[in-house]
């Protein structure tokens, strides 16, 4: 990549599911100006390391499946899990599995209530929670239908207050 920035071939380069540790490593070599870590209530593990990293280096930061894959967004539940077929990846990842199935559905019970109180989905709930942290620039957001696309928009102006934040995180 950093050749074919020198050739004039590629304006930026940018990253995915690097450590913090590969950051350092690829500084050297070439500046990294974006970084995409999965990043979402249920997967906090960026903020310990890759978060404050691109932040010192002053590297961009989109965020991916800050929904949580669906856990996050009040649809998945479990009766819909045990309906899906075998062969779905969803039916062995441990995230919608016991023991930790139990604590993304009440996850999802308090985005919920936080949504209602802002007149929106837990969805938008959850991507205005990824977008709170000032090492964020943007999220990357899935669809599966248009119809699901405007209630998330609504997430880049939602302002949780400190109690939406208390609420949400209880427990976790």
């Amino acid at each position: 990549m950093a050749e074919l920035k020198e050739q004039g071939l590629v304006r930026h380069i940018g990253v995915s599911n690097f450590t913090a540790g590969q950051l350092r490593r690829i500084r050297s070599i070439a500046p990294v100006e974006t970084i995409q870590p999965p990043y979402s209530l249920i997967d906090r593990a960026a903020d310990a390391d890759i978060l404050p990293a691109a932040g010192h280096d002053g590297i961009g930061v989109i965020v991916y499946s800050p929904m949580g894959s669906g856990l996050l967004t009040g649809a998945i539940t479990r009766e819909r899990i045990a309906a899906m077929p075998d062969d779905d990846w969803r039916k062995s990842d441990p995230r919608f599995t016991e023991p930790q199935l139990r604590r993304h559905l009440a996850l999802a019970a308090r985005l919920q209530a936080v949504a209602d109180r802002h007149h929106t989905t837990p969805g938008a709930v959850a991507v205005a929670w990824t977008l709170r942290n000032s090492a964020v620039d943007a999220a990357i957001v899935g669809f599966r239908r248009p119809a699901q696309v405007d209630p998330i928009l609504a997430a880049a102006a939602l302002e949780l207050t400190d109690k939406d934040i208390t609420e949400i995180e209880a427990e976790y």
